[in-house]
């Protein structure tokens, strides 16, 4: 999990997941990447279960999962 941590963007993300629920093109934006970029990212983020998601329609919106790790930021 350290590792996964020690990526500055996937601790931005994390970050902004934190203070608020945000789909893809939401983080994409704010953080300014690319949308696939952020995908994958995600995706690490999703397999360690830091962060969940819920679909409404064709959206996934993301937030954090484990609270323990927002306080060790």
């Amino acid at each position: 999990m350290f590792k996964v941590l020690s990526d500055p963007t996937r601790i931005k993300i994390l970050y902004l997941l934190s203070q608020e629920e945000c789909n893809v093109n939401h983080i994409a934006e704010v953080l300014e990447m690319s949308q696939s970029a952020v995908s994958h990212q995600l995706s690490m983020l999703r397999n360690l279960r830091l962060v969940k998601y819920r679909r409404e329609g064709k959206t996934l919106f993301y937030s954090c999962d484990d609270e323990h790790v927002i306080s060790l930021l």
